[in-house]
């Protein structure tokens, strides 16, 4: 007899990275359980249930085609708005105006090219929103006391006594996850308790919002505060390094003494309407999973603020693992769920070791090359060659767009077709024909399913074979071999 369970997946955590990977499961028809420590009423926006505060506002490309692919696209794009100019200032003096990141127009194969500033408070709003069309709710006020697992299942207890028992369990809950913790999992990396900031959402008069302003001390070329207009609101995201052993208060007072010291008492602060003290972590665990438990996003590893690549790369880890727990549950090869920690911990390795020099470029002053962001903090190059499901020259990669057409004529891309809990099997001009029987792959052939009159299929992908495309949107394989793809096709 199957024991009759609450959940299959019980999530903790409902940040952006749970609420990406609570949508995911429940667009593929996963029972999933939500649950948040914090209490509704805590941000700055007054409809918004979970974290307070802008926090991690930056959305780098690649979390833009997740984003789409999870059908947010829209309310993100609507809502938020690129990077503004940086003004350098001593006092009243500008220094110099630089641009963050190089204006780049969408192509044909990246729809999405430009990093784009969103308060995390109104990500994780459109997320929820987005979870709760589809059914899902998530239990505000609800702590994780602990948790037991068997063979068959996690048994998790929650502070007031209530238990959940799911097929597994997601820790989802930042960089003190209880988790995490009852795991015993290391956490490799260091506490830079030298290299605190104060941070705060504030409104503020007397300062134009068409630019990112920064102040810094001429002479040491150290940052003494910086005020980023967030968009869609009246407030700005206000930072401020705190000498060693400082210990502010978040009053008002408070934070205008910092604007003071910059020079720049013309600018009165009318209100905080969020605040913080951030500690430099540079920390990463050692594995990612323990038996039916696994671990995602500032659970796994937590970064410095430099080149925004914290909450994305959380969100990358929710999209990795989500369509491989569904499989698994549907009755998959449970090895599946073992690609997870190998795919996911070397690119947070990576993307740790980026932002922490991105981190110690500007803590030393290193002018305009500290301001600068590029190609390698998109996400969009980040790849899964030589992990355990890349396969051939291209597999691991990114699959790009493409715009094309359905035979009828209505206007497609790729991003469309590939949309959804499903893989895609793109077959190109040219390549034979086949016939898997796997009702969870949908297959699209070039010139007959798909136009392609601007060629931009081909030079994405080329000529006279199969590209396996996975549902995270990576590519597992190129291959004109029927035998090689159906064996690929049942290790996911």
């Amino acid at each position: 007899m199957t024991e009759q369970l609450d959940a299959d997946v019980l999530v903790v955590g409902a940040g952006p990275t749970g609420l990406t990977l609570a949508i995911d499961l429940a667009r593929r028809g996963v029972s999933v359980r939500v649950v948040e420590k914090a209490v509704t009423g805590r941000t700055g926006d007054p409809g918004s249930a979970h974290l307070a505060g802008s926090r991690g506002k930056g959305l780098q490309p690649r979390t833009l085609e997740v984003f789409d692919d999870l059908g947010v696209i829209d309310e993100i794009l609507r809502t938020g708005a690129v990077y503004p100019p940086l003004r350098i200032n001593a006092g009243r003096v500008p220094v110099w105006t630089a641009h963050m990141h190089k204006k780049r127009a969408p192509s044909a194969a990246v729809p999405y090219p430009m990093t784009l500033m969103q308060p995390q408070w109104r990500t994780e709003q459109i997320l929820l929103d987005r979870f709760t069309s589809l059914g899902g709710t998530v239990q505000t006020g609800v702590e994780l006391a602990g948790f037991t697992q068997d063979a068959a299942a996690v048994t998790a207890t929650f502070t007031d006594g209530r238990t959940v028992r799911a097929r597994y369990l997601v820790g989802a809950d930042g960089g003190r996850s209880v988790v995490r913790k009852a795991l015993g999992i290391g956490f490799q990396g260091e506490t830079r308790e030298d290299e605190r900031m104060l941070l705060g959402d504030v409104k503020a008069e007397g300062l134009p919002r068409d630019r990112w302003q920064v102040w810094i001390n001429p002479v040491k070329l150290r940052v003494r505060v910086t005020m980023c207009p967030l968009p869609g609101t009246d407030t700005f995201q206000l930072t401020a390094p705190l000498e060693p052993g400082e210990d502010p208060d978040f009053s008002l007072a408070t934070f205008q003494g910092y604007l003071d010291r910059s020079g720049r008492r013309d600018i009165r602060l009318t209100e905080v309407t969020w605040a913080s003290v951030y500690r430099v972590n540079i920390r990463m665990v050692e594995r990612y999973r323990d038996g039916r438990v696994l671990l995602a996003g500032d659970s796994a590893h937590v970064h410095s603020p430099a080149g925004g690549q914290g909450l994305n790369t959380g969100v990358q880890d929710a999209y990795n693992l989500g369509w491989k727990l569904a499989r698994v549950l549907a009755g998959g090869p449970g090895a599946l769920l073992d690609t997870y920690e190998g795919e996911r911990l070397p690119v947070a390795a990576a993307m740790l070791g980026l932002s922490t020099r991105l981190h110690d470029l500007a803590a030393k002053g290193g002018g305009r090359k500290a301001y600068k962001r590029d190609e390698e903090t998109s996400q969009l190059l980040l790849s899964y060659a030589g992990g355990p499901l890349a396969r051939g020259d291209r597999g691991g990669e990114r699959a790009p767009d493409a715009p094309c057409r359905r035979p009828d004529g209505t206007a497609t891309r790729l991003f469309d077709v590939y949309r959804g809990p499903h893989s895609t099997l793109l077959s190109l001009e040219g390549a034979p024909g086949t016939d898997l029987g796997m009702p969870d792959v949908r297959r699209l052939r070039v010139g007959t399913d798909l136009v392609d009159d601007g060629g931009h299929i081909r030079d994405a992908y080329g000529t006279g074979g199969h590209v396996l495309v996975r549902p995270d949107g990576y590519i597992g394989l190129v291959t004109t071999s029927e035998t090689e793809l159906a064996e690929y096709l049942t290790q996911i």
